[in-house]
Protein backbone atom coordinates (compact mmCIF):
# COMPACT_ATOMS: atom_id res chain seq x y z
CA UNK A 1 0.00 0.00 0.00
CA UNK A 2 1.40 3.38 -0.97
CA UNK A 3 2.36 5.73 1.85
CA UNK A 4 1.82 8.76 -0.37
CA UNK A 5 -1.37 10.72 0.35
CA UNK A 6 -2.89 13.99 -0.74
CA UNK A 7 -2.46 16.47 2.10
CA UNK A 8 -6.21 16.68 2.78
CA UNK A 9 -6.35 12.91 3.23
CA UNK A 10 -3.27 12.91 5.49
CA UNK A 11 -4.89 15.51 7.75
CA UNK A 12 -7.94 13.25 8.12
CA UNK A 13 -5.66 10.74 9.86
CA UNK A 14 -5.30 13.15 12.80
CA UNK A 15 -7.86 12.33 15.48
CA UNK A 16 -9.56 14.88 17.72
CA UNK A 17 -7.71 15.36 21.00
CA UNK A 18 -4.37 14.16 19.62
CA UNK A 19 -0.98 15.37 20.83
CA UNK A 20 0.99 16.47 17.78
CA UNK A 21 4.71 17.24 17.75
CA UNK A 22 5.94 19.51 14.96
CA UNK A 23 9.49 19.90 13.67
CA UNK A 24 11.07 23.15 12.58
CA UNK A 25 13.30 26.06 13.62
CA UNK A 26 12.15 29.64 12.94
CA UNK A 27 11.63 29.50 9.13
CA UNK A 28 13.50 26.22 8.63
CA UNK A 29 12.03 22.74 8.30
CA UNK A 30 8.43 23.52 9.23
CA UNK A 31 5.90 21.30 7.36
CA UNK A 32 3.96 24.27 6.03
CA UNK A 33 1.87 22.27 3.55
CA UNK A 34 0.48 20.12 6.37
CA UNK A 35 -0.17 22.79 9.00
CA UNK A 36 -1.88 25.00 6.41
CA UNK A 37 -4.11 22.05 5.49
CA UNK A 38 -4.98 21.43 9.15
CA UNK A 39 -6.09 25.04 9.45
CA UNK A 40 -8.24 24.76 6.31
CA UNK A 41 -9.83 21.50 7.47
CA UNK A 42 -10.71 22.99 10.84
CA UNK A 43 -12.22 26.12 9.32
CA UNK A 44 -14.30 24.03 6.92
CA UNK A 45 -15.51 21.20 9.16
CA UNK A 46 -14.15 21.90 12.69
CA UNK A 47 -11.88 18.86 12.55
CA UNK A 48 -9.36 18.01 13.85
CA UNK A 49 -10.00 19.78 17.15
CA UNK A 50 -8.82 19.98 20.78
CA UNK A 51 -5.23 19.26 19.84
CA UNK A 52 -2.18 19.50 22.08
CA UNK A 53 0.65 21.07 20.07
CA UNK A 54 4.30 20.57 21.00
CA UNK A 55 7.26 22.25 19.33
CA UNK A 56 10.81 23.09 20.42
CA UNK A 57 12.09 26.13 18.50
CA UNK A 58 9.91 29.01 17.40
CA UNK A 59 8.25 28.22 14.08
CA UNK A 60 6.73 31.10 12.15
CA UNK A 61 7.22 34.37 10.35
CA UNK A 62 5.69 36.64 12.97
CA UNK A 63 2.51 36.81 10.88
CA UNK A 64 0.61 33.87 9.39
CA UNK A 65 2.93 30.96 8.66
CA UNK A 66 4.20 28.13 10.82
CA UNK A 67 2.47 27.54 14.14
CA UNK A 68 0.18 30.50 13.40
CA UNK A 69 -1.88 28.18 11.16
CA UNK A 70 -3.04 26.28 14.25
CA UNK A 71 -3.99 29.33 16.31
CA UNK A 72 -7.75 28.90 16.36
CA UNK A 73 -9.86 28.54 19.47
CA UNK A 74 -11.20 24.98 19.45
CA UNK A 75 -8.50 23.67 17.14
CA UNK A 76 -5.94 23.77 19.94
CA UNK A 77 -6.52 23.19 23.64
CA UNK A 78 -2.90 23.09 24.88
CA UNK A 79 0.48 24.26 23.57
CA UNK A 80 3.92 23.34 24.88
CA UNK A 81 6.43 25.54 23.08
CA UNK A 82 10.04 26.62 23.35
CA UNK A 83 9.70 30.03 21.70
CA UNK A 84 6.44 31.89 21.10
CA UNK A 85 7.39 35.23 19.57
CA UNK A 86 7.10 34.14 15.94
CA UNK A 87 3.52 32.96 16.43
CA UNK A 88 1.60 36.09 17.50
CA UNK A 89 -1.76 34.47 16.77
CA UNK A 90 -0.97 31.65 19.20
CA UNK A 91 0.38 34.16 21.72
CA UNK A 92 -2.96 35.97 21.61
CA UNK A 93 -4.82 32.79 22.52
CA UNK A 94 -2.40 32.15 25.39
CA UNK A 95 -2.45 35.62 26.96
CA UNK A 96 -6.26 35.75 26.66
CA UNK A 97 -6.57 32.44 28.56
CA UNK A 98 -8.16 30.73 25.56
CA UNK A 99 -5.74 27.76 25.69
CA UNK A 100 -3.50 26.01 28.19
CA UNK A 101 0.07 27.12 27.53
CA UNK A 102 3.57 26.22 28.67
CA UNK A 103 7.00 27.63 27.83
CA UNK A 104 9.88 25.18 28.31
CA UNK A 105 13.54 25.51 27.26
CA UNK A 106 14.05 24.56 23.63
CA UNK A 107 16.78 22.03 24.34
CA UNK A 108 14.68 20.36 27.01
CA UNK A 109 11.85 19.78 24.54
CA UNK A 110 14.22 18.25 21.97
CA UNK A 111 15.55 15.91 24.66
CA UNK A 112 12.04 15.15 25.86
CA UNK A 113 11.23 13.75 22.40
CA UNK A 114 14.11 11.29 22.73
CA UNK A 115 13.08 10.30 26.25
CA UNK A 116 9.49 9.73 25.13
CA UNK A 117 10.81 7.50 22.33
CA UNK A 118 12.84 5.52 24.90
CA UNK A 119 9.78 5.15 27.18
CA UNK A 120 11.48 7.05 29.98
CA UNK A 121 9.34 8.88 32.54
CA UNK A 122 10.57 12.23 31.28
CA UNK A 123 13.66 14.40 31.01
CA UNK A 124 15.86 14.88 34.06
CA UNK A 125 18.08 17.95 33.82
CA UNK A 126 19.50 20.93 35.66
CA UNK A 127 18.34 23.23 32.86
CA UNK A 128 15.77 25.71 34.13
CA UNK A 129 16.65 25.72 37.82
CA UNK A 130 16.19 29.21 39.34
CA UNK A 131 14.39 30.47 36.21
CA UNK A 132 10.68 30.86 35.55
CA UNK A 133 10.37 27.18 34.56
CA UNK A 134 11.45 26.13 38.05
CA UNK A 135 8.26 24.88 39.81
CA UNK A 136 9.12 27.12 42.77
CA UNK A 137 8.41 30.02 40.43
CA UNK A 138 5.86 29.33 37.65
CA UNK A 139 6.84 25.90 36.37
CA UNK A 140 6.74 27.24 32.82
CA UNK A 141 2.99 27.92 32.98
CA UNK A 142 2.03 30.95 30.91
CA UNK A 143 -1.49 31.81 32.06
CA UNK A 144 -4.14 31.17 34.72
CA UNK A 145 -5.93 28.58 32.61
CA UNK A 146 -2.83 26.38 32.80
CA UNK A 147 -2.89 24.54 36.14
CA UNK A 148 -1.36 21.12 35.57
CA UNK A 149 2.20 20.71 36.86
CA UNK A 150 4.49 19.32 34.17
CA UNK A 151 7.77 20.15 35.91
CA UNK A 152 8.81 18.91 39.34
CA UNK A 153 11.85 19.48 41.54
CA UNK A 154 13.65 16.39 42.77
CA UNK A 155 16.87 15.74 44.69
CA UNK A 156 19.46 13.10 43.84
CA UNK A 157 22.56 12.71 46.01
CA UNK A 158 21.96 16.11 47.53
CA UNK A 159 21.70 17.90 44.18
CA UNK A 160 18.59 19.56 42.74
CA UNK A 161 17.22 18.50 39.35
CA UNK A 162 14.14 19.32 37.30
CA UNK A 163 11.96 16.54 35.96
CA UNK A 164 9.94 17.39 32.83
CA UNK A 165 7.17 14.82 32.57
CA UNK A 166 6.83 12.63 29.47
CA UNK A 167 3.58 12.17 27.53
CA UNK A 168 2.56 10.11 24.47
CA UNK A 169 2.98 11.70 21.04
CA UNK A 170 0.05 10.72 18.80
CA UNK A 171 1.14 12.47 15.62
CA UNK A 172 4.52 13.58 14.29
CA UNK A 173 4.52 16.30 11.63
CA UNK A 174 7.99 16.60 10.12
CA UNK A 175 9.65 17.30 6.80
CA UNK A 176 12.50 16.21 4.56
CA UNK A 177 13.63 16.58 0.96
CA UNK A 178 13.13 13.21 -0.75
CA UNK A 179 11.07 10.09 0.00
CA UNK A 180 11.24 6.66 -1.56
CA UNK A 181 8.25 4.24 -1.73
CA UNK A 182 9.25 2.63 1.59
CA UNK A 183 9.16 5.98 3.36
CA UNK A 184 12.89 6.53 3.75
CA UNK A 185 13.47 10.27 4.04
CA UNK A 186 16.60 12.16 3.04
CA UNK A 187 17.35 15.82 3.77
CA UNK A 188 19.92 16.83 1.17
CA UNK A 189 18.33 20.21 0.41
CA UNK A 190 17.33 21.07 3.98
CA UNK A 191 19.33 23.29 6.32
CA UNK A 192 19.62 20.47 8.82
CA UNK A 193 17.90 17.42 10.30
CA UNK A 194 16.87 19.36 13.41
CA UNK A 195 14.85 17.16 15.82
CA UNK A 196 12.95 15.29 13.09
CA UNK A 197 14.25 11.80 13.94
CA UNK A 198 13.53 12.19 17.66
CA UNK A 199 9.96 13.32 16.94
CA UNK A 200 9.35 10.42 14.55
CA UNK A 201 10.69 7.89 17.05
CA UNK A 202 8.61 9.42 19.85
CA UNK A 203 5.39 9.13 17.84
CA UNK A 204 6.17 5.65 16.51
CA UNK A 205 6.97 4.26 19.97
CA UNK A 206 3.88 5.95 21.40
CA UNK A 207 1.73 4.01 18.95
CA UNK A 208 1.11 7.17 16.96
CA UNK A 209 1.53 8.10 13.31
CA UNK A 210 4.29 9.91 11.44
CA UNK A 211 3.40 12.23 8.56
CA UNK A 212 6.27 13.61 6.52
CA UNK A 213 6.21 16.50 4.07
CA UNK A 214 8.74 16.20 1.24
CA UNK A 215 9.75 18.05 -1.88
CA UNK A 216 9.90 15.03 -4.19
CA UNK A 217 9.50 11.28 -4.58
CA UNK A 218 12.32 9.03 -5.82
CA UNK A 219 12.52 5.41 -6.89
CA UNK A 220 13.17 2.60 -4.46
CA UNK A 221 16.79 1.87 -3.54
CA UNK A 222 18.08 5.12 -5.05
CA UNK A 223 18.69 7.11 -1.85
CA UNK A 224 22.20 7.20 -0.43
CA UNK A 225 21.81 5.55 3.00
CA UNK A 226 24.14 8.15 4.54
CA UNK A 227 21.68 10.85 3.46
CA UNK A 228 18.60 9.10 4.90
CA UNK A 229 17.78 10.75 8.23
CA UNK A 230 14.37 9.13 8.87
CA UNK A 231 14.11 5.36 8.21
CA UNK A 232 11.00 4.16 6.41
CA UNK A 233 10.02 1.90 9.32
CA UNK A 234 8.99 5.06 11.22
CA UNK A 235 7.01 6.74 8.42
CA UNK A 236 3.29 6.14 7.93
CA UNK A 237 2.29 8.80 5.42
CA UNK A 238 4.08 11.02 2.90
CA UNK A 239 2.81 14.35 1.56
CA UNK A 240 4.45 15.94 -1.47
CA UNK A 241 4.33 19.69 -0.92
CA UNK A 242 3.60 22.39 -3.41
CA UNK A 243 6.68 24.47 -4.15
CA UNK A 244 5.40 27.56 -2.34
CA UNK A 245 5.03 25.54 0.88
CA UNK A 246 8.47 23.96 0.78
CA UNK A 247 10.93 26.82 0.65
CA UNK A 248 14.27 26.04 2.24
CA UNK A 249 13.52 28.78 4.81
CA UNK A 250 10.68 31.26 5.14
CA UNK A 251 12.92 33.91 3.55
CA UNK A 252 14.86 31.83 1.02
CA UNK A 253 13.46 29.57 -1.70
CA UNK A 254 16.73 27.71 -2.01
CA UNK A 255 20.40 28.47 -1.35
CA UNK A 256 22.77 25.51 -1.77
CA UNK A 257 25.34 27.09 0.55
CA UNK A 258 22.88 26.65 3.45
CA UNK A 259 22.66 22.91 2.90
CA UNK A 260 26.38 22.43 2.32
CA UNK A 261 26.10 21.63 -1.39
CA UNK A 262 28.32 24.54 -2.44
CA UNK A 263 30.53 27.07 -0.72
CA UNK A 264 30.39 30.82 -1.31
CA UNK A 265 32.98 33.53 -0.57
CA UNK A 266 32.66 35.21 2.81
CA UNK A 267 32.75 38.63 1.18
CA UNK A 268 29.05 38.36 0.32
CA UNK A 269 28.23 39.57 3.85
CA UNK A 270 27.48 43.31 3.88
CA UNK A 271 29.15 45.50 6.47
CA UNK A 272 27.47 47.44 9.28
CA UNK A 273 27.08 51.18 9.71
CA UNK A 274 28.76 52.70 12.76
CA UNK A 275 25.75 52.89 15.06
CA UNK A 276 24.82 51.63 18.53
CA UNK A 277 24.41 48.08 17.22
CA UNK A 278 27.89 47.99 15.74
CA UNK A 279 29.41 49.50 18.88
CA UNK A 280 27.87 46.74 20.99
CA UNK A 281 28.93 43.99 18.58
CA UNK A 282 32.47 45.37 18.25
CA UNK A 283 32.92 45.52 22.02
CA UNK A 284 31.44 42.06 22.50
CA UNK A 285 33.70 40.62 19.80
CA UNK A 286 36.75 41.56 21.88
CA UNK A 287 35.79 38.86 24.41
CA UNK A 288 36.44 36.04 21.93
CA UNK A 289 39.70 34.16 22.30
CA UNK A 290 41.39 32.22 19.55
CA UNK A 291 39.69 28.87 18.82
CA UNK A 292 36.77 29.58 21.15
CA UNK A 293 33.60 27.58 20.50
CA UNK A 294 30.93 30.26 20.19
CA UNK A 295 27.15 30.60 20.06
CA UNK A 296 25.54 33.76 18.69
CA UNK A 297 21.92 34.41 19.64
CA UNK A 298 19.27 35.73 17.29
CA UNK A 299 18.91 39.45 16.81
CA UNK A 300 21.60 41.92 17.81
CA UNK A 301 24.34 39.31 18.53
CA UNK A 302 24.14 38.17 14.90
CA UNK A 303 26.11 41.32 14.11
CA UNK A 304 29.19 39.91 15.84
CA UNK A 305 29.75 37.64 12.83
CA UNK A 306 29.62 40.71 10.58
CA UNK A 307 32.24 42.46 12.71
CA UNK A 308 34.40 39.32 12.64
CA UNK A 309 34.12 39.20 8.84
CA UNK A 310 35.05 42.87 8.49
CA UNK A 311 38.16 42.25 10.56
CA UNK A 312 39.04 39.08 8.65
CA UNK A 313 38.86 37.14 11.89
CA UNK A 314 36.51 34.23 11.15
CA UNK A 315 39.40 31.82 11.66
CA UNK A 316 39.65 33.08 15.24
CA UNK A 317 36.48 31.35 16.37
CA UNK A 318 34.26 28.34 15.82
CA UNK A 319 30.67 29.50 15.37
CA UNK A 320 27.83 27.14 16.27
CA UNK A 321 24.04 27.44 16.19
CA UNK A 322 21.71 25.48 18.45
CA UNK A 323 19.82 24.12 15.44
CA UNK A 324 22.86 21.94 14.74
CA UNK A 325 25.32 23.78 12.50
CA UNK A 326 29.01 23.98 13.32
CA UNK A 327 31.33 26.33 11.47
CA UNK A 328 30.33 28.69 8.70
CA UNK A 329 28.49 31.97 9.02
CA UNK A 330 25.14 31.97 10.85
CA UNK A 331 22.23 33.24 8.77
CA UNK A 332 19.85 35.79 10.21
CA UNK A 333 16.19 36.77 10.18
CA UNK A 334 13.75 34.04 9.13
CA UNK A 335 16.72 31.92 8.05
CA UNK A 336 18.19 31.92 11.57
CA UNK A 337 19.27 28.42 12.53
CA UNK A 338 21.00 27.83 9.21
CA UNK A 339 24.59 28.72 8.37
CA UNK A 340 26.33 29.61 5.13
CA UNK A 341 29.23 27.24 4.40
CA UNK A 342 28.74 25.02 7.47
CA UNK A 343 31.57 22.62 8.28
CA UNK A 344 29.22 20.13 9.93
CA UNK A 345 25.47 19.78 10.51
CA UNK A 346 24.25 17.54 13.35
CA UNK A 347 20.81 17.04 14.83
CA UNK A 348 19.47 19.56 17.30
CA UNK A 349 19.15 17.27 20.37
CA UNK A 350 22.82 16.32 20.03
CA UNK A 351 23.82 19.98 19.75
CA UNK A 352 22.01 20.62 23.03
CA UNK A 353 23.78 17.65 24.62
CA UNK A 354 27.02 19.47 23.84
CA UNK A 355 25.69 22.82 25.06
CA UNK A 356 24.16 21.45 28.27
CA UNK A 357 27.40 19.71 29.12
CA UNK A 358 29.38 22.94 28.99
CA UNK A 359 30.87 22.57 25.50
CA UNK A 360 30.62 26.27 24.64
CA UNK A 361 33.46 28.59 25.61
CA UNK A 362 31.44 31.76 25.17
CA UNK A 363 27.91 32.76 24.16
CA UNK A 364 26.44 36.08 23.08
CA UNK A 365 22.72 36.60 23.73
CA UNK A 366 20.24 39.45 23.60
CA UNK A 367 19.17 41.39 26.68
CA UNK A 368 15.70 42.89 26.89
CA UNK A 369 15.76 43.52 30.65
CA UNK A 370 18.43 43.18 33.34
CA UNK A 371 18.24 43.89 37.06
CA UNK A 372 20.30 44.57 40.20
CA UNK A 373 20.73 40.84 40.85
CA UNK A 374 22.18 40.24 37.40
CA UNK A 375 19.02 38.47 36.22
CA UNK A 376 18.02 38.85 32.56
CA UNK A 377 14.57 38.64 30.98
CA UNK A 378 14.02 37.93 27.30
CA UNK A 379 10.83 35.90 27.58
CA UNK A 380 7.86 37.84 29.00
CA UNK A 381 6.95 41.53 29.18
CA UNK A 382 3.46 42.12 30.52
CA UNK A 383 1.10 40.80 27.86
CA UNK A 384 3.96 40.39 25.36
CA UNK A 385 5.12 36.78 25.25
CA UNK A 386 8.37 35.93 23.49
CA UNK A 387 9.40 32.69 25.16
CA UNK A 388 12.84 31.45 26.15
CA UNK A 389 13.85 29.33 23.15
CA UNK A 390 17.34 27.94 23.69
CA UNK A 391 18.34 30.90 25.87
CA UNK A 392 18.17 29.00 29.18
CA UNK A 393 20.12 25.98 27.93
CA UNK A 394 22.85 28.20 26.53
CA UNK A 395 23.21 30.79 29.30
CA UNK A 396 23.11 28.30 32.19
CA UNK A 397 25.82 26.07 30.76
CA UNK A 398 28.37 28.37 29.12
CA UNK A 399 31.48 29.37 31.04
CA UNK A 400 31.36 32.94 29.77
CA UNK A 401 28.16 34.71 28.76
CA UNK A 402 27.97 38.15 27.15
CA UNK A 403 24.56 39.80 27.08
CA UNK A 404 24.17 42.43 24.36
CA UNK A 405 21.67 45.28 24.29
CA UNK A 406 21.22 49.03 24.45
CA UNK A 407 20.92 50.74 27.84
CA UNK A 408 17.51 52.12 26.89
CA UNK A 409 15.10 51.34 24.06
CA UNK A 410 12.35 53.01 22.11
CA UNK A 411 13.67 55.95 20.12
CA UNK A 412 17.31 55.93 21.25
CA UNK A 413 19.51 58.07 18.99
CA UNK A 414 23.28 58.41 19.28
CA UNK A 415 26.03 60.23 17.43
CA UNK A 416 29.61 59.07 17.06
CA UNK A 417 32.11 61.73 16.14
CA UNK A 418 35.86 61.97 16.65
CA UNK A 419 35.79 58.54 18.31
CA UNK A 420 33.41 59.76 21.00
CA UNK A 421 29.74 59.05 21.67
CA UNK A 422 26.95 61.49 22.35
CA UNK A 423 23.36 60.63 23.26
CA UNK A 424 21.12 62.74 21.01
CA UNK A 425 17.83 61.28 22.18
CA UNK A 426 17.31 58.89 25.07
CA UNK A 427 15.14 55.80 24.67
CA UNK A 428 11.80 55.94 26.45
CA UNK A 429 12.15 52.51 28.07
CA UNK A 430 14.69 51.67 30.75
CA UNK A 431 16.17 48.19 30.38
CA UNK A 432 18.12 48.01 33.64
CA UNK A 433 15.41 47.62 36.27
CA UNK A 434 15.27 46.98 39.99
CA UNK A 435 13.68 43.60 39.23
CA UNK A 436 13.03 41.95 35.87
CA UNK A 437 9.48 40.87 35.05
CA UNK A 438 10.51 37.26 34.48
CA UNK A 439 13.76 35.44 35.20
CA UNK A 440 15.06 33.82 32.01
CA UNK A 441 18.65 33.97 33.29
CA UNK A 442 19.44 33.76 36.99
CA UNK A 443 22.35 35.80 38.29
CA UNK A 444 22.43 33.75 41.50
CA UNK A 445 22.70 30.50 39.52
CA UNK A 446 25.60 31.95 37.51
CA UNK A 447 27.34 33.01 40.72
CA UNK A 448 26.93 29.53 42.15
CA UNK A 449 28.48 28.03 39.00
CA UNK A 450 31.22 30.70 38.98
CA UNK A 451 30.45 31.72 35.40
CA UNK A 452 31.77 34.99 33.99
CA UNK A 453 28.95 37.27 32.85
CA UNK A 454 29.14 40.62 31.04
CA UNK A 455 26.39 43.04 30.05
CA UNK A 456 27.56 45.06 27.03
CA UNK A 457 25.68 48.20 25.99
CA UNK A 458 26.49 50.95 23.52
CA UNK A 459 27.70 53.29 26.26
CA UNK A 460 29.03 51.06 29.03
CA UNK A 461 29.86 47.54 30.18
CA UNK A 462 28.74 45.84 33.39
CA UNK A 463 30.04 42.66 35.02
CA UNK A 464 28.21 40.25 37.30
CA UNK A 465 29.44 40.84 40.86
CA UNK A 466 28.93 38.98 44.12
CA UNK A 467 25.70 40.76 45.02
CA UNK A 468 24.86 43.07 42.14
CA UNK A 469 26.33 44.13 38.81
CA UNK A 470 29.41 46.32 38.52
CA UNK A 471 30.09 49.12 36.03
CA UNK A 472 33.52 48.38 34.54
CA UNK A 473 33.76 50.42 31.32
CA UNK A 474 32.24 53.53 29.78
CA UNK A 475 32.33 54.85 26.24
CA UNK A 476 34.44 57.93 25.48
CA UNK A 477 32.29 61.05 25.69
CA UNK A 478 29.74 59.50 28.09
CA UNK A 479 29.00 61.01 31.50
CA UNK A 480 28.42 58.42 34.25
CA UNK A 481 25.72 60.34 36.12
CA UNK A 482 23.65 61.85 33.32
CA UNK A 483 24.10 59.21 30.64
CA UNK A 484 24.21 55.98 32.70
CA UNK A 485 23.10 56.17 36.35
CA UNK A 486 20.15 58.46 35.52
CA UNK A 487 18.70 55.69 33.34
CA UNK A 488 19.08 52.75 35.71
CA UNK A 489 16.55 51.88 38.44
CA UNK A 490 19.22 50.84 40.94
CA UNK A 491 22.73 51.84 41.93
CA UNK A 492 25.32 49.45 40.50
CA UNK A 493 28.78 49.04 41.95
CA UNK A 494 31.39 51.13 40.16
CA UNK A 495 34.76 49.53 39.62
CA UNK A 496 37.78 51.18 41.18
CA UNK A 497 39.51 50.38 37.88
CA UNK A 498 36.82 51.90 35.66
CA UNK A 499 38.06 51.89 32.07
CA UNK A 500 37.28 53.82 28.92
CA UNK A 501 36.13 51.52 26.13
CA UNK A 502 38.72 51.09 23.36
CA UNK A 503 38.62 53.99 20.91
CA UNK A 504 38.87 51.67 17.89
CA UNK A 505 35.29 50.54 18.62
CA UNK A 506 34.13 54.03 17.70
CA UNK A 507 36.03 54.23 14.44
CA UNK A 508 34.55 53.21 11.10
CA UNK A 509 37.90 52.00 9.83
Amino acid sequence: MSKVLEVKDAVKKIKDGSTIAIGGFVGIGHPEEITAAIELAFLECRKPCNLTVVYAAGQGDGKNRGINHLAHEGLVKRVIGGHWGLAPKMVKLAVENKIEAYNFPQGVITHLYRDIAAKKPGTLTHVGISTFVDPRLSGGRINNKTVEDMVSLIEIDGKEWLHYRAFPVDVALIRGTSADPDGNISMERECGPLEMLAIAQAASNSGGIVIVQVERLVQKNTLNPWMVKIPGILVDYIVVARKQNHWQTFSCEYDPSLSGEVRVPNDFIPGMPLDERKVICSRAFKEIKENDVVNLGIGLPEGISIVANEKGMFSKMNLTVEAGTNGGIPAGGLSFGASFNPACIINQPSQFDFYDGGGLDIAFLGMAQADRHGNVNVSRFGSRLAGCGGFINITQNTRKVVFCGTLTSGGLEIKIENKKMKILKEGVHKKFLKDVEQITFSGDYAREKKHEVLYVTERCVFKLGQKTIMLTEIAPGIDIKSDILAHIDFLPLISEKLKIMDEDIFSQA
